[in-house]
This record gives structure tokens, C-alpha cells and sequence, in this order.
């Protein structure tokens, strides 16, 4: 019986299935984390969620930027591109339960025995773990529902880069989903940016640092795993957080992590 965490996928589905074979992944008796992201640019979305959303009983993930674009792109609020390759999943006839599978998902899931915690891109510095469960409860009782619709307009418009500017439900829940999904550089106060995606020895800004390596707030002994920065390549130089995502994407790799023996297995891109 393990437990595995493995990084953004997003459409990659055939390599997804060359690290579960590589794992030997076992869906009676193992369980998968998913970072997030699990569809956007790659080749086969509408696998993916079939896939995932089938085994609901061995398969847990966050919501990642990627899942949220598709659920806007879905309700008409934002008009897909080529990129995205969402094409077939939007002709789907199972779009409707794909579209709900999604929005039960949560930001944020804790092994609180494990003394770990699963984001998409990780966990604001300035939060406590209290702080960031209960933004991450409420996001998900908004995105779950009637009138999530609403909550999805909204993360489009304004800034909503800090928390402690956040005076109200609706922008903290604003702030929380760019946290929880679009985090990489943050300034000394914790307030985001969304500007730079590369990797730490190449950004041009010095008031900027990873999120990562601001004091966190975390509980003591709690390892943080998340996906999301690509250039990483799943260096933190810390063994307080773990980065998941090596970019099978964009041609490098496919990572799982074993929580039981802490191991890394990795499968390249077809591409």
C-alpha cells in the first residue's frame, strides 16, 4: 500500500500511463495525488479526465490554473485557443460531468497524519496552515455551488495579489485562487507576482524571491508538495517543500513522489 504524488500532467496522458506501469500503481491498495493542472496544452485532455474522474477511489488532486481556464472556457466566460487543446473535451457529451467532477475539487488536501499538504502551486507566506485550509474550504463551497459561474467571472478582474488587502469574501476568495494556482515569486511582504515564470537564477527582479523561500508560516515538521513552476525541475533546495512539476510538457518529465520511501520516479516526454 503506497501513496504517490505526481506533477502537472496536463493532457500528457500517455506518459501518465507509462509512470503508473513504472510504479507499478495499484488501484486497490495504492492512492495518487494529483498537483493540479491536470488538462491545458497537452495532447489528451478529455483521456485525462475520463481517466482521473473514473478512479475518484485511488485518484485525489487539487485544482490547478489550467482545470479553473477550462472551467471559464466551459461556461462561456473565456474563449478557448489552439493551445489549450481543449477541442474534443468541449465536444464531449460527457462534458457536463467532467465540467461538475471538476468543480468538487478541492485547492488544498492535507495528510494531516503525514504532516504533509497538496496544493497546486503552493501555500502563501502569508498564511498559517489554518488560514490557508479554511480560503482553500471556501473557494471550494463557492466552486461547488449554483452560482459558482459567478466566482469564475471574477478571477479575471483586478489585481488580488495580497491578502491582507483582501476586505472582503470575494476578493479573499480572489486572492486565494491566484495563491493556491498561479504563485512563484512573491516580494518581502508576501504580496504575489505574476509577471516572472523562470527559473530563480534567471529572474531580473532582486525584490523578488520564490514563495518557497520566504519565512513560512507552515506548522512545524509540515512538508509542503506542489506543482505548477515548471523551471523549477523539481529543485527547492529545501526539504521543507517539494516541487512536482518537471515539465513533461515542454518536453522533460513526468515525476512521482513515494511518501513511503520518499523516492522520485520520473518517465521523459514523448515528444
Amino acid at each position: 500500500m503506497a501513496n504517490y504524488f505526481i506533477g502537472d500532467i496536463q493532457g500528457c496522458f500517455d506518459e501518465f500511463q507509462q509512470l503508473l506501469k513504472k510504479i507499478s500503481f495499484c488501484p486497490t491498495n495504492d492512492t495518487l495525488y494529483l498537483s493540479g493542472d491536470l488538462i491545458g496544452r497537452g495532447p489528451k485532455a478529455l483521456e485525462t479526465l475520463e481517466f482521473v474522474s473514473a478512479h475518484q477511489h485511488c485518484i485525489k488532486t487539487v485544482l490547478g490554473n489550467h482545470d479553473l481556464h477550462f472551467l471559464a472556457i466551459a461556461n462561456g466566460i473565456k474563449s478557448a485557443k489552439p493551445s489549450d487543446r481543449f477541442d474534443i473535451l468541449l465536444q464531449s457529451p460527457r462534458l457536463p460531468l467532467l465540467v461538475k467532477y471538476l468543480r468538487q475539487q478541492p485547492l488544498l488536501i492535507e495528510l494531516k497524519r503525514h504532516k504533509l499538504v497538496l496544493t497546486h502551486a503552493g501555500i502563501s507566506p502569508q498564511w498559517d496552515l489554518a488560514t490557508a485550509k479554511q480560503a482553500a474550504f471556501d473557494v471550494s463551497q463557492q466552486l461547488k455551488s449554483e452560482n459558482y459561474v459567478f466566482l469564475l467571472e471574477q478571477m479575471y478582474l483586478g489585481t488580488n495579489d495580497d491578502w491582507p488587502s483582501a476586505d472582503n469574501p470575494l476578493s479573499q476568495m480572489i486572492v486565494a485562487i491566484n495563491a493556491f494556482t498561479r504563485m512563484r515569486y512573491c516580494y518581502a511582504d508576501g504580496r504575489l507576482d505574476f509577471l516572472h515564470k523562470c527559473a530563480p537564477s534567471l529572474c531580473p527582479d532582486p525584490l523578488l524571491a520564490p514563495w518557497f523561500e520566504r519565512p513560512t508560516q507552515l506548522d512545524d515538521g509540515y512538508i509542503a508538495l506542489f506543482g505548477h513552476w515548471a523551471s523549477l525541475m523539481g529543485k527547492t533546495n529545501s526539504n521543507k517543500f517539494i516541487a512536482l512539476d518537471t515539465g513533461c510538457l515542454w518536453g522533460n518529465h513526468l515525476t512521482a513522489w513515494c511518501l513511503e520511501d520518499q523516492s522520485f520516479t520520473t518517465v521523459a516526454a514523448n515528444n
